[in-house]
């Protein structure tokens, strides 16, 4: 795991604001419109304001132990009464609704057993309208349902929570456990008056023994009078076909909600990556909440919109982040982004940064690297390294700037590129393409500009936040799959938007100069989902 003393928050400021303030915060300057300290007297129509809370949460210290239900009330209500806290300050700041993290309420570790005194029966809003503070009485047992929506009501704004739900089962249910009870990872969504309008039980667990897995794909929207739908799915959905990519392209949705207790991984997957790459990827706006865990490398959250990033990642301190920032509706109709089967030489709208014209990029029409695309050195052969336990081909950078290229099968990745100033610092252009196997079963296409952690190519694929070198790079690959996430994570997780990104020809790539630190990541992250599972499946 990663312990790194490490604080960042990113804002953007109107010019109004600068006088006085850290030039540490200015640093981190990404491109917001508002931040939270800053909230517009006036919503203007198009825009709304939305709030992510990333949750220091207070853990029961043995988990596996069953406890009384009173005694599983009193641990909740600590965490809890964090959250009413929370709710009303981002009331009072605007905020017309809050997303909590996954397992914020009650934690984690628990067995299938120990976790039954936490659970509540929470009803389909589908089939059943119910406000739990203005009708406490109606289902027995739901006191956090109960305060929950309470918080909503009080405040006049959508509250968005991950607790656990327990649905009873009969014997004529072939899939019903033995214990007669289903148990779900759950999140439910409170309307502004204290209404349960959605609930969803998530589809893709990760070493989750406590809960099962839902029979069917559930696909969850809930409607809101200042931003229209809304979907919401939950952590490892994320990298998964469903139910997210079903819910984003055949229900038209531009608004999604994103509880999660992310596990950071680098030099690919820490949270802020994965959620700023696919908030990207699909043109929509991403409303992510983390846990704040550093003891497990757990934190990044952020409100992306497709080319801006209000973010968090904190791995020094052990308090939690309320992050408000007010931020344009997408409708179907928006023509500001679009999804990622029609990106071509679109340009980003966060930064006015300079063109990469003064490289000397290669013809990018070629079907095989060998012959098409040297390396600068004649003598060097591609070497193998583990990176997110996949065994990828890389190839060295080796001079100040040149073009390089490798490949792994059919996938091969193309990289022109100037490093901005020279340094000893090590980089490698990595390529894998085949199926993820460990920590989840997903099928993959990457191409990967890393920084190395040492000075040998073999330390190549760790991970690491601190570099110095900032390049300009054209980076492309030829891939067969249109769901392409791309990420450019720069020193002390500062993200970074392509200057230009999407096909060209056959080729998917991204453009990037100018950069104002160094690069940690730069990866065109490309997900197979029909490759992921066998016939017998789920499709």
């Amino acid at each position: 795991m990663l312990f790194v003393p490490l604080y960042l928050q990113c804002y953007v400021f109107f010019p109004q604001m600068l006088i006085g303030m850290d030039w540490k915060i200015l640093a981190y300057c990404v491109g917001f419109y508002v931040c939270h300290v800053v909230v517009s007297s006036l919503h203007r129509r198009g825009n709304f304001t939305a709030a992510v809370y990333e949750h220091q949460v207070i853990l029961n210290p043995n988990p596996s132990v069953p406890l009384s239900r009173q005694s599983a009330l009193k641990h909740m209500k600590k965490n809890l009464d964090i959250y009413e806290e929370q709710v009303a300050l981002a009331a009072k700041q605007g905020a017309q609704l809050i997303v909590f993290p996954e397992d914020g309420i009650h934690g984690f570790n628990f067995t299938r057993q120990s976790i039954e005194p936490y659970l509540e029966r929470i009803p389909d809003p589908k089939s059943i309208k119910w406000s739990p503070c203005l009708n406490p009485g109606r289902f027995p047992n739901t006191e956090v349902l109960h305060r929950l929506s309470c918080m909503a009501k009080t405040n006049r704004i959508y509250v968005v929570a991950n607790m656990p739900d327990r649905q009873d089962c009969l014997p004529r249910d072939p899939h019903c456990p033995p214990d007669g009870r289903y148990q779900f990872n759950t999140d439910v969504v409170f309307s502004d008056d204290g209404t349960i309008v959605a609930r969803y039980h998530k589809q893709n667990l990760y070493f989750e023994a406590a809960f099962d897995t839902p029979v069917d794909y559930e696909y969850v929207i809930f409607d809101t009078s200042f931003a229209g739908p809304f979907g919401i799915f939950t952590c490892f959905d994320i990298l998964f076909y469903e139910p997210a990519v079903t819910l984003i392209e055949k229900f038209k949705l531009k608004q999604i909600v994103f509880p999660t207790a992310w596990m950071n991984q680098l030099p690919l997957l820490s949270a802020i990556q994965i959620q700023r790459s696919f908030a990207s990827a699909f043109g929509l706006n991403l409303l992510a909440a983390n846990i704040h865990q550093t003891d497990l490398d757990m934190t990044g959250s952020g409100i992306y919109t497709p080319s801006h990033s209000l973010y968090h990642y904190d791995m020094d301190s052990h308090n939690g982040r309320l992050l408000v920032a007010t931020i344009p509706v997408i409708s179907d109709s928006s023509n500001d982004d679009t999804l990622v089967d029609n990106w071509h030489l679109i340009s980003s709208r966060t930064l006015n940064m300079a063109k990469t014209n003064n490289l000397q990029f290669c013809d990018n029409e070629f079907e095989e690297c060998s012959g098409h695309f040297p390396s600068q050195d004649p003598f060097m052969k591609p070497f193998h390294a583990l990176m997110m336990y996949d065994n990828y081909t890389f190839t060295p950078l080796l001079a100040a700037k040149g073009n390089v290229a490798v490949c792994d099968g059919s996938l091969c990745c193309h990289l022109s590129y100037e490093r901005s100033p020279p340094s000893s610092e090590l980089y490698a252009l990595g390529a894998f393409n085949g199926l993820h196997v460990v920590h989840g079963t997903y099928y993959l296409e990457v191409c990967a500009l890393v920084k190395c952690p040492g000075s040998h190519w073999h330390s190549c694929g760790g991970g690491t936040i601190h570099a110095s070198s900032a390049l300009n790079f054209h980076l492309w690959g030829n891939f067969t799959t249109r769901f392409i996430f791309p990420q450019i994570l720069a020193s002390e997780m500062q993200l970074h938007i392509p200057d230009k990104m999407g096909w060209e020809k056959t080729n998917f790539f991204m453009t990037k100069s100018n950069m104002s630190a160094g690069l940690i990541t730069a990866a065109l992250y490309g997900r197979v989902y029909e490759k992921d599972k066998g016939p017998d499946d789920k499709p």
